[in-house]
């Protein structure tokens, strides 16, 4: 970010508070919403525009999560948010996850969310490892349990062989000697939790749409 000008005076406008609603992904119950201030928020003047430093609350009332944000103000008084914290997650359906499976691959997405990413992408591999283990599929490696896991749950074949590419991320990720370890960044790991999101939708998710679309049919008959 360019360094702010230390002689520009903030508007007399401004000095008297006042906050900018920003658009975000809340961090605690992951639901889509405009956030208001709370309090004052803090301001600077950079050459692209002011900056606005403050706490914003969730609108929903079952969470009202707090959250720092960094945001840029728009000549059209809306603003582009720079940085939050805790930090915008990417969209996931958590479930009919078991704990375990849960646990792991929350972690990998806030380890993306951080910019840890080949953290990140261990993480995805360690709950691909575990979906196999909770399914029973065995063999002596992920690549042979993946495979045995397509004979328990319903997964398409493009879907198998994704997951196999995941497997040769998460093995990028852990080995420094790796062809490919300093290639691990965001594009790849957001790739690798959107085929991780599907596997999940596949193996928990599915049945529990089935049986919700089963119930709307027999309640109109």
């Amino acid at each position: 970010m360019t360094k702010p000008a230390s002689n520009y005076l903030l508007p007399s406008s401004l000095q008297e508070g006042g906050t900018v609603q920003v658009a975000l992904r809340c961090p605690h119950c992951r639901h889509q919403g405009v956030f208001t201030g709370k309090g004052k928020d803090v301001y600077t003047s950079f050459p692209t525009g002011w900056v606005n430093y403050g706490v914003r609350t969730c609108p929903r009332r079952d969470c009202e999560g707090i959250v720092f944000v960094v945001a840029l103000r728009q000549g059209d008084g809306t603003a582009v948010v720079l940085h939050s914290y805790p930090p915008e997650t990417v969209d996931w359906d958590a479930t009919g996850l078991p704990p375990h499976v849960l646990d792991a691959f929350q972690e990998a997405i806030r380890c993306e969310a951080n910019e840890c990413y080949r953290a990140s992408a261990l993480m995805t591999r360690r709950t691909l490892e575990l979906v196999c283990d909770d399914q029973g599929a065995a063999g002596p490696t992920l690549v042979k349990r993946l495979q045995a896991l397509g004979q328990k749950a319903v997964l398409p074949e493009a879907l198998l062989l994704a997951l196999d590419d995941l497997r040769l991320l998460g093995n990028d990720a852990a080995h420094v000697d790796a062809r490919d370890y300093e290639e691990v960044g965001q594009t790849e790991v957001r790739l690798a939790l959107d085929v991780a999101k599907e596997l999940l939708k596949a193996v928990y998710q599915l049945d529990s749409l089935m049986s919700r679309l089963a119930a709307f049919k027999k309640k109109r008959e």
